[in-house]
């Protein structure tokens, strides 16, 4: 019983999603460490607290997608903890309060090295988890989902860790943050793209909803260009050595993915194009990370 309720949890928790908490973080920490400036303490509880936003938001769009009838019996993507009935909802509920509540905590500590704007950082992040499919006007379901992705888990994450190591705000970590933001937006493409039918049918207007499966195809296109660009811009413009190109050796997985997303035949297929997405977001960031300590 015990082994099936972490099962459950730990489901609930989209383990597939994580690399968009980790990656940002070690982003930001690479060019802190690059700056002789890193602080482990600091870069830890930031890893953290990321885990647990994402987490709580996880547990958060579980509850609300159920509440608002946008995960039926139609749907083909990973099994939803609260619609499955596996987990009550006033339980999930109080898991989202809760997990959210132990990175407020744990955040205090970076208020304490950061100050006030760390404070105001982590409450937005706190407060857009829960408006993404919550609230009255949810994020997720209004074709904001994307944009909010981009901002939150590329430059806030990117660039708040960053801070947080060096007490400076850096023209590095901003233009780090576009690779890490774009990758973290084609989890959500992915996911978008699965979904769309069912989406339309609940009222969630997704991107994908609004313009079409074709615009969530050419918005993959554009987020890799973004990630596979920046490498350029870091070596040209910003005089990194020639290793910042490193994240090219991931290019040809890319592509595949590319190619998954364009010329797929059954949308089920795309579970797997998801996951394949975070990885690809985990051996870009790594590959990313090594070149900027290079």
């Amino acid at each position: 019983m015990k082994s099936s309720t972490f099962k459950v949890w730990l489901s609930a928790a989209r383990p597939q999603t994580l690399a968009a908490a980790f990656i940002p973080v070690l982003i930001g920490a690479s060019i802190a460490f690059w700056q002789d400036s890193l602080m482990w303490d600091a870069t830890l509880v930031a890893l953290f607290c990321a885990f647990a936003i994402q987490i709580g938001t996880n547990f958060a769009n579980d509850y609300f997608d159920f509440v608002k009838g946008a995960d039926t019996d139609q749907r083909i993507g990973f099994e939803r903890a609260t619609a499955s009935g596996a987990v009550a909802p006033k339980t999930m509920l109080r898991a989202t309060t809760v997990t959210m509540f132990i990175a407020f905590l744990a955040g205090l500590y970076l208020v304490w090295i950061g100050g006030w704007v760390i404070l105001w950082i982590g409450l937005l992040s706190l407060l857009f988890g829960i408006l993404y499919t919550g609230g009255p006007f949810p994020l997720g379901y209004n074709g904001l989902g994307d944009l909010f992705v981009f901002i939150f888990f590329g430059f806030v994450a990117v660039m708040g860790t960053t801070y947080v190591n060096t007490l400076e705000w850096s023209m590095y970590a901003f233009w780090a943050s576009i690779p890490v933001g774009a990758l973290c937006v084609n989890i959500l493409v992915v996911n978008n793209l699965r979904d769309v039918e069912q989406d339309k049918v609940s009222g969630k207007r997704t991107l994908g909803v609004l313009f079409g499966e074709n615009a969530l195809k050419i918005e993959y296109v554009v987020m890799i260009a973004l990630a596979y660009l920046t490498p350029v811009f870091f070596y040209h413009i910003l005089d990194y050595s020639i290793f910042i190109m490193l994240p090219y050796l991931s290019l040809f997985f890319a592509w595949n993915l590319n190619k998954e997303v364009w010329y797929h035949e059954d949308k089920r297929t795309l579970n797997n194009t998801l996951e394949r997405t975070a990885k690809l977001m985990v051996v870009y960031g790594f590959l990313f990370a090594a070149g900027l300590i290079l």
